[in-house]
């Protein structure tokens, strides 16, 4: 409550209608960001089409056998393909990781129209370590794949959240949005043909650069033995596999270490595909400061009030 009157004192009430400029438009070199995205989005689709159609489970070589042209990864310390444990990891981790990204934008969006009165419980849930509430649900579930979902997703949606409601906030701002009425746009078609496409973009590409957190809290838990169980192939409990062998078998972190880095460089680049790409042609800007009304909407808007107030028809 403290923190949500600060906020509102020092930035001195709600934005009224009108009151923000229109975003510029995207400019810049995407050249370096495709290459980024390309080459990283190979490396791990030929992981996982190299490493899928093995037996992570099967233990046919030596203990910490080191890696070779047909082990690239080196096995494990029970003498599993490395590869395998790794892509196969990889369903593991991050297919549990990009649902719980989605489940956050799609809470964000829920709370979003509830305004500073998500801001409460927002903050109380960000307060939460994602260890700590990974430890309350195995007391109270046991440790499993879904307990940790749940942990992170816990920690998770209230950025999300906060941030989808000030993304409506200024959009609701925005010069075009306040003739949409006088066009007869009803409530629906404005928010989902208007204030959506201006939260939903900008939300999505948080949520992807919040993917590498989250895949990284999920390895986190197995790797305390709060998440996936063995001999469960997750890159947390791959980890922790391996962190005693380390000086003379590097490999054997080495291998899922890579694979978390490999999954940040593919979001972040995602992220930046996505930002540099042009506003829509119908959210009611030029993209140069410049702001238009609606297609719908009146062609002389000279009577309009210098407050910013909506006439009546």
């Amino acid at each position: 409550m403290l923190a949500a009157a600060a906020r509102r004192v020092l930035r001195g009430g709600p934005l009224p209608a009108g009151s923000l400029p229109a975003p510029p438009e995207a400019r810049g070199n995407r050249r370096v960001q495709r290459w980024t995205a390309g080459l990283s989005y190979a490396a791990l689709l030929a992981m996982l089409g190299a490493g899928l159609p093995r037996d992570p489970y099967a233990i046919n070589y030596l203990r910490l056998q080191a890696p070779s042209l047909d082990l690239p990864f080196g096995a494990d310390s029970s003498g599993r393909d490395l590869l395998a444990r790794v892509a196969h990891g990889t369903l593991g981790t991050i297919l549990p990781a990009i649902l719980i990204v989605l489940c956050a934008v799609l809470i964000g969006l829920l709370l979003a129209g509830a305004g500073d009165i998500s801001r409460g419980p927002s903050m109380i849930a960000n307060a939460t370590p994602p260890i700590l509430a990974g430890v309350i649900i195995a007391a109270l579930a046991g440790p499993s794949v879904g307990g940790a979902a749940v942990a992170v997703l816990w920690v998770t949606w209230p950025p999300l959240a906060t941030h989808a409601a000030s993304l409506l906030e200024e959009a609701r701002a925005m010069p075009h949005i306040r003739w949409l009425p006088l066009a007869g746009l009803g409530r629906e078609q404005i928010w989902f043909r208007h204030l959506l496409p201006a939260v939903l973009a900008p939300l999505l590409r948080h949520g992807l650069l919040r993917l590498p957190g989250v895949a990284l809290a999920l390895a986190a838990l197995g790797f305390l033995g709060l998440g996936a169980q063995p001999p469960t192939p997750e890159w947390g409990l791959l980890l922790a596999e391996g962190i005693g062998y380390v000086e003379r078998a590097p490999w054997t972190a080495v291998a899922p270490a890579l694979c978390l880095v490999l999954v940040s460089v593919c979001a972040v680049a995602a992220a930046g595909m996505s930002s540099s790409q042009r506003p829509p042609k119908n959210s009611g800007y030029t993209g140069a400061g410049t702001t238009v009304a609606s297609s719908n909407a009146p062609a002389d808007t000279s009577a309009a009030p210098a407050d910013g107030t909506v006439p009546s028809r």
